[in-house]
C-alpha cells in the first residue's frame, strides 16, 4: 500500500525538508469507544505519536485540525442529530480534546472560543491547533496562508476517517498545489481502492516507518 518516493516522478515527490504534518480529527469522541466512533481510529494513535514525535525532532511544523460542533455551523448530514442535542465534539467538553497521546509535553487544554474565531493555538513549538468547519483542513481557515508563510510545499496526512476528512484535506491540497503524503498506517479507513483514487491525483502513500526515516535523515 506504499510507494517509493525515489521513483516518483519530480513533481510530486515529497521535499521532507520543507513538510508539515497535518493530524485530522483525532478526537476523544471519534474514537473507537465514543459517541461517534470511526473504526481503527484508537488502533492508529501508537503509530501516529510516533510520526509526531519525527516531526518534532526533526523540528518540522505539526498542525493538528479539529472538529467542533457548535450551533448551526456543522455539516448536513449531521446538522439534524446535533440540532437535536447528541453532544459529539461540542466546545468544551471532553469528548472535543485531541488524544493526549498525541500532543506534546506540557501542551494545554485546548482553547475552543479561541479555535471557534480561527485562529491558531500554540500547543508546543512548532505545534498548533486550529479548527475546520467542514471535512477538509483548508475549506473556510487559514491554512494555505499558514503554510505558505512557513515555507511548507508538502504536507504530511494522517488521522481519523481517511474517506472523509484526510481525503477531502488532501484533494484540496493537491489543488492549491502542494505535494502530499498520507501515513498510511497512521490514518483509520485506509482501503486499497480509495488510495488508488490519491494516487491518481498525485498522493503518496507511504507508512510511518518509512516517513519517519526521510524526516529523520533531515
Amino acid at each position: 500500500m506504499t510507494d517509493d518516493p525515489a521513483h516518483l516522478d519530480e513533481f510530486v515527490r515529497p521535499h521532507w525538508e520543507s513538510s508539515a504534518l497535518l493530524v485530522v480529527d483525532m478526537q476523544n469522541d471519534f474514537t473507537d469507544d465514543g459517541p461517534l466512533p470511526v473504526a481503527g481510529t484508537t488502533g492508529v494513535v501508537p503509530a501516529l505519536a510516533s510520526l509526531a514525535v519525527a516531526f518534532r525532532r526533526a523540528r518540522r511544523p505539526i498542525v493538528h485540525v479539529v472538529r467542533l460542533y457548535a450551533g448551526d455551523d456543522v455539516d448536513l448530514v449531521r446538522r439534524g442529530a446535533i440540532s437535536r442535542g447528541d453532544a459529539v465534539v461540542r466546545p468544551g467538553s471532553a469528548g472535543s480534546l485531541i488524544v493526549d497521546a498525541l500532543l506534546p509535553g506540557g501542551a494545554p487544554p485546548l482553547d475552543h472560543e479561541l479555535l471557534l474565531t480561527g485562529a491558531e493555538q500554540p500547543l508546543g513549538p512548532l505545534e498548533t491547533a486550529m479548527w475546520k468547519p467542514r471535512w477538509s483542513a483548508f475549506h473556510r481557515t487559514a491554512l494555505d496562508a499558514r503554510l505558505r508563510r512557513a515555507g511548507i510545499d508538502t504536507v504530511v496526512v494522517a488521522g481519523c476517517n481517511f474517506p472523509n476528512c484526510p481525503r477531502a484535506t488532501l484533494f484540496d491540497a493537491s489543488s492549491r498545489d502542494y505535494r502530499a503524503v498520507v501515513a498510511t498506517d497512521a490514518t483509520s479507513g485506509v482501503d486499497d481502492a480509495r488510495l488508488t483514487d490519491a494516487r491518481g491525483i498525485g498522493v503518496v502513500p507511504l507508512g510511518v516507518v518509512d516517513i519517519a526515516r526521510r524526516v529523520a535523515a533531515l
